[in-house]
């Protein structure tokens, strides 16, 4: 006979641990795996192959992580990484770990990594015949009257063996034979309880006492057995039993039972008189230290009370043996049983665990995802121990089983960073109980960031002023750009979209810093440009990195940095301008006029004219605003027959440019007064010069054209307008859409450049009588014939149009010498201001447009 640490391992048990059985059961992500050993295995056995079982990639094991996630059987096995095989870690004893339980399960979880899976794995530790029945005492006495009769049945006590089913105590043997046999009587729960039948009645003179040998022995091949010796003395006749009133006590007791609860209380009754019937009560041999130590009896009443923690989740049922005997010599005594049912009560609170979790998601995880691993138990049995989950509903996760008591909590709905970039998930697991048992777990999700948003600026069009001839490097304005995301995806930077402007590209003239600054990087010029318009690039440093764009306008202001410019007279090689004036001239008579002008806009473009020297100022004078050289007085014979004038012609800057013309006026007799000697002066001695020549039928060339085009043109639109009436206060565009209200008196026409820009004259560039005629037109139509080339400097607005208007009525009331203020800053001067041959017309004056306001008609009829 071996010791349980000593008996080696017999090969047909080595063979049927190598027949391990297997089962898979896939539930979701999640697989079970079963397992069968035999206990008292060596370190280093093999359990099962897990990587083949579970169908894992053997070249992928290493970078999965295999590993057994921590719990109470843990010590007793080891997962090998490299080949994902299960092996014993440490020596398994079953008895130690399940006890008298017919079945050894032990649990394991198996977590992997590169995609999270938990798998669980159920092992089954089989039962090894290692341990002999032992009786608790090796000897034990009987007292038996001589008077008992044959087939009178005495308990013995029953031998316990660690090993549990067939390896348990499957029979007793006594020996030697004579006066008693031996019966066996089966109880509930599979376990044998030996009795002594007298088989022929005792003679106390005969023989006083007899020696028995009990031999218990195991279903095991080959069976352990343990001996226990009895010894029955024969005492005088107590001829009447105990009598328990029933043989069978069944009572149902809670479980948390309060110490001191009464569970049941027996009775019996001895018809003896005396001694011989008074009735003690005891626990017989059978009764176990276990329940000794959760009920106790008193043996006067036969009550049964609670001692200990009566526990269900320890043990559903109790079956206690109990003893009534009485006082006689011998004593006789009696045996009943009492099953005690304990009824479960809801007193354990569910239990959350993570097995595995991921507190950080990416804000693009796919509905589905998993977060995390978790499994649910609950110390009760029946609905008391079923268990429910619950999320909040204002959270983007659920809750999905994956095999018994294990659940993954996977994302339900899109997420936002922006939004809400943590959640606070609170997991609540309630039972079936009556009242239900709770417990909550929380759990903090972070929303990692994603670059998926655009720069937005703070506005989306940004205007600045900066005056020209300004300084390098001056700053001009900063544009500020939001980005909603985080860390290197909110960080921004700053360029610009780069173009061309007038042929030079944009980054010569400005350029940007990286906190949004944008600084001049070269001089302005007005005269040159009047408008910056470009785009400037906000920038992310996520990947991809994501932009916008924003655009900025910089209009340049003018400065007084240009001096008026003579037009006429003309100084050639340093020759002055000499002009012939008769003697005859009368008062008031018109020499000449000075002609300027101011490349400026503005007031800065503003001239007027000063005499500042003369050789006699009695003689002539020069009219401020334009430029007419004309007497005071009739010329007188002791006049000087050369007269030398210096024009001062200033701007309306501060500081004021000047320019100065000097003029030699020579007087002469007999010659007939009349402009057309003023430009016979200016004539080659062969009659008109030849530019005059051209410029005279050019214009007269394209008089005739415009005149024939717009008479066309006006035919098309009354035909047009028969057609279809249109609404006199309203201009519309060839979608349809109101275009700028336009008051009928003022009789303007639209010309269409393009289909974003329309132009308006006023009616004092084309005579107000002929364009009066003309109807309001749509926008895409124009009036000059297709393929002509028109432009158009800068266009007008609705206030040119309006103060045009006004100059139009004021013009023809103001005095010759009266100043006209200019109601449009960038018109310069009219065509009487012009040099040449009508610089000498007595023009209007006051009429100013300037360069930017000129419309040049070039090949308006292309061959």
């Amino acid at each position: 006979m071996f010791s349980p640490t000593e008996r080696p391992f017999l090969p047909w048990q080595v063979s049927v641990w190598l027949l391990v059985s297997v089962s898979l059961r896939s539930a979701g992500e999640m697989t079970q795996l079963r397992y069968s050993i035999l206990e008292e295995l060596a370190p280093g056995a093999l359990v099962g192959d897990m990587a083949k079982d579970l169908g894992l990639d053997a070249a992928r094991l290493g970078s999965r992580q295999l590993q057994i996630v921590a719990g109470s059987a843990e010590k007793y096995f080891q997962a090998e990484a490299q080949s994902g095989v299960l092996v014993v870690k440490e020596r398994l004893d079953r008895e130690q770990l399940c006890g008298p339980s017919l079945r050894c399960l032990l649990y394991l979880e198996l977590l992997l990594s590169n995609p999270t899976a938990s798998h669980r794995l159920e092992i089954e530790i089989l039962d090894v015949n290692d341990n002999d029945p032992i009786f608790l005492n090796s000897l034990t006495r009987l007292e038996i009257a001589e008077s008992a009769k044959p087939g009178t049945r005495f308990p013995l006590e029953s031998a316990e063996d660690l090993d549990i089913g067939t390896n348990s105590v499957s029979t007793y043997q006594l020996s030697p034979h004579g006066h008693f046999t031996l019966s066996i009587k089966s109880h509930k729960g599979g376990s044998k309880h030996p009795e002594l039948i007298l088989e022929k009645a005792l003679d106390r003179e005969e023989e006083q006492s007899h020696r028995l040998v009990l031999t218990a022995l195991d279903g095991g091949a080959p069976a352990r057995s343990g001996t226990a010796e009895i010894v029955v003395s024969v005492i005088d006749a107590n001829d009447n039993s105990p009598v328990f009133n029933q043989s069978v006590y069944k009572v149902s007791l809670l479980e948390n039972a309060p110490l001191g609860t009464l569970v049941v209380h027996l009775h019996a009754v001895d018809k003896d008189e005396g001694p011989n019937g008074k009735v003690t009560y005891s626990f017989s041999s059978h009764t176990s230290q276990k329940i000794r130590k959760i009920f106790s009896l008193n043996e006067e009443t036969g009550e049964i009370r609670v001692l200990g923690n009566v526990d269900c989740e320890a043990a559903t049922s109790y079956e206690i043996d109990v003893r009534a005997k009485d006082q006689g010599s011998p004593s006789m005594d009696a045996h009943c049983n009492v099953l005690v049912e304990v009824a479960d009560l809801n007193d354990n609170t569910p239990l959350i665990e993570f097995i595995s979790l991921s507190t950080t998601v990416p804000e693009d995880a796919l509905p589905g995802t998993v977060v995390g691993l978790l499994k649910v138990s609950d110390g009760d049995s029946g609905e008391n121990g079923e268990v429910q989950l619950h999320l909040p509903a204002d959270v983007p996760f659920q809750i999905v089983p994956s095999f018994k008591n294990h659940y993954s909590l996977i994302t339900s709905g899109p997420l936002d960073r922006e939004e809400i970039s943590q959640y606070n998930v609170i997991i609540m697991a309630t039972d079936f109980g009556s009242p239900p048992l709770s417990s909550q777990r929380h759990l903090l999700v972070n929303i990692s960031d994603l670059n998926d948003n655009s720069p937005s600026f703070s506005q989306p069009a940004y205007q600045a002023l900066v005056s020209e001839n300004n300084a390098l490097g001056v700053p001009i304005i900063t544009v500020s750009a939001f980005d909603p995301d985080l860390g290197q995806n909110a960080q921004l930077s700053y360029s610009l979209v780069e173009h061309s402007v007038n042929g030079v590209p944009i980054s010569s003239c400005v350029h940007v810093t990286e906190n949004g600054t944008i600084y001049s990087g070269c001089s302005f010029d007005y005269e040159q440009t009047q408008q910056l318009v470009f785009q400037i690039q906000a920038r992310d440093s996520g990947s991809p990195p994501l932009s916008t764009n924003a655009t900025i306008s910089i209009f340049i202001v003018d400065q007084n940095d240009n001096a008026p410019l003579i037009v006429y007279p003309v100084t050639r090689e340093g020759v002055l301008a000499q002009q012939p004036v008769p003697f005859s001239a009368q008062e008031g008579y018109l020499v000449t006029k000075v002609t300027a002008v101011d490349a400026d806009s503005g007031l800065n473009a503003w001239i007027s004219y000063k005499l500042q020297q003369a050789t006699d100022p009695s003689l002539f004078k020069v009219s401020a605003y334009s430029g007419e050289v004309r007497t005071l007085r009739p010329f007188l014979e002791q006049d000087s027959p050369s007269q030398e004038l210096v024009v001062v012609i200033l701007d309306n800057g501060k500081p004021a440019l000047t320019a100065t013309a000097t003029l030699l006026l020579n007087i002469e007799h007999g010659h007939e007064p009349g402009l057309a000697d003023l430009r016979k002066a200016t004539v080659e001695p062969d009659g008109l010069s030849r530019i005059t020549l051209h410029l005279i039928i050019a214009v007269v060339a394209i008089s005739v054209l415009a005149v024939l085009t717009f008479a066309f043109l006006a035919t098309k639109c009354l035909q047009r307008l028969r057609r279809r009436p249109l609404d006199a206060s309203w201009a519309r565009d060839a979608k349809g859409r109101n275009s700028v209200p336009v008051p009928r008196h003022f009789d303007t026409f639209p010309v269409n450049l393009s289909p974003d820009e329309k132009m308006e004259f006023p009616a004092a560039f084309i005579g107000r009588e002929s364009v009066s005629h003309f109807p309001l037109l749509r926008s895409g139509q124009t009036l000059l014939p297709e393929g002509g080339n028109f432009r158009i400097a800068k266009p007008f607005t609705q206030r040119d149009i309006t103060n045009t208007d006004t100059l139009l009525a004021g013009s023809l009331s103001r005095e010759p010498n009266e100043q006209a203020q200019p109601v449009n800053t960038d018109w310069r001067f009219s065509q009487a201001q012009r040099p040449g041959t009508s610089g000498s017309q007595n023009g209007d004056e006051n009429g100013t447009w300037g360069r930017n306001s000129q419309v040049e008609i070039r090949n308006a009829f292309k061959p």
